[in-house]
Formats: structure tokens, C-alpha cells, sequence
């Protein structure tokens, strides 16, 4: 399992001009089973994602694809750990 945390490095504005694009990204990676969830840092300086993945290098192959990248407009980190609790989620 991965977290991957983007650091917009360009002003908001830069960024929202990529968002859609962005949020087709996301999109392609949820409908392929490797997103898990995602969202915005608080406050907006950037974003996270929860992947799952078989390797780093097949992360870092996912994120060539994400705009944000692409267009040096996030710095991305990538930590790789390994889930031993969870909670139960329920829905109410």
C-alpha cells in the first residue's frame, strides 16, 4: 500500500487551471482498483492519495500520468507501508 502526498508548488491558481484533468486522473486510477481515496490537504496546499499498487516503480509510473506532475506543479512523495489495523467502517 502506498500514500502518495502532492505539495502544490505553484500557486493555487495554476493548479485549479489543471484540476479537471486532474480529477479525470483520478478517475481512471479509482475505475482501475488502484485509488482508494483521495483529497485536499487543509489548508489547500496540496493533495493525498491512497493507492494500492504492487510496486513503487508502478506508482511512480501512475503518477507520470497525473497533470499536477507532469506540469511540475506538485511536488510528489511516495511512502510505502504496510497496513496491520484497521477499523471496520459502518455505514449509518
Amino acid at each position: 500500500m502506498f500514500l502518495i502526498l502532492l505539495q502544490y508548488i505553484r500557486p493555487v491558481a495554476a493548479v485549479e487551471h489543471f484540476m479537471e484533468a486532474h480529477n479525470a486522473f483520478l478517475q481512471k486510477h479509482y475505475e482501475s482498483g488502484k485509488f482508494i481515496l483521495s483529497g485536499r490537504r487543509k489548508p489547500k496546499s496540496g493533495s493525498l492519495i491512497l493507492c494500492k499498487a504492487s510496486s513503487r516503480k508502478e506508482v511512480e509510473e501512475i503518477m507520470k500520468d497525473d497533470p499536477l506532475e507532469k506540469y511540475q506543479l506538485a511536488l510528489v512523495e511516495i511512502i510505502e507501508f504496510e497496513p496491520t489495523t484497521y477499523a471496520a467502517i459502518q455505514e449509518k
